[in-house]
């Protein structure tokens, strides 16, 4: 579960390589984000090899889609879902768009039920749970 002030990775390509959580979407008196949802986030650190002619900045504040958790997310079957990091994929602030073009791991079956379907065709694997 992913609260305010969590710090986690940024699995696409975008050239922000970590992130903290500023605010839970949607909802009013929201206290934990887990996968598939939005939250607003703000860069922390840039990947050092391509910081020249990148779309995101260093303390920019954008919005972004949980993709994995430590803590298990419980399927309709009864099986739970959990990875050994936190991670997220980069939005454009409020146009839904997608910074990168690929996503490196793997990613839960579940996001294929949700409208962020174009996360899991960049993905580079499937997990089957």
């Amino acid at each position: 579960m992913i609260q305010v002030g969590t710090t986690f990775r940024v699995v696409d390509n975008s050239g922000a390589r970590f992130v903290r959580c500023i605010k839970v979407f949607p909802g009013f008196n929201r206290r934990y984000a887990e996968i598939g949802d939005v939250v607003k986030v703000s860069i922390k650190a840039l990947r050092t090899k391509r910081r020249t002619g990148l779309k995101i900045k260093k303390g920019e504040v954008i919005n972004a889609v949980i993709v994995k958790t430590k803590n298990g997310l419980l399927t309709h079957s009864g099986d739970s879902i959990n990875f050994l990091e936190k991670a997220c994929v980069v939005l454009l602030s409020n146009k839904g768009k997608y910074v990168g073009t690929r996503v490196r791991g793997s990613l839960p079956r579940s996001f294929r039920y949700t409208k962020y379907l174009k996360v899991l065709s960049l993905a580079s694997g499937i997990s089957y749970f």
